[in-house]
């Protein structure tokens, strides 16, 4: 069976994705942290793929998720973690797959 992923086109993926990151810069409310308890990736890792993939600096990944600076969203959204949510952030991570890029 062939992986209906790999086959999409790539305009229509880079589509999808580019919706993705607005809606994040969109729901300002939704912390790093709990999208990392929930599903095991943030703002961080797509801007880290980001980076990975197109050989970009850091800071220009971050910019490029973010819509800003990360630092200035940082000042303006992110609120401190509460034990609970870095809690299930650690558990939520055990379940990621091994990355193979990482090898």
């Amino acid at each position: 069976m062939t992986d209906k992923l790999a086959a999409l086109p790539d305009a229509v993926a880079a589509q999808a994705f580019r919706r993705l990151v607005r809606h994040l810069r969109h729901r300002t409310d939704v912390q790093n942290v709990d999208l990392m308890g929930l599903s095991g990736f943030c703002r961080n890792c797509l801007s880290d793929w980001i980076e990975e993939a197109g050989d970009l600096p850091k800071a220009e990944a971050r910019e490029t998720v973010y819509g800003m600076p990360q630092a200035e969203w940082k000042a303006r959204y992110q609120t401190e973690a509460t034990p609970e949510q870095l809690a299930r952030m650690d558990e939520s991570m055990t379940r990621n797959a091994p990355d193979p890029a990482r090898g």
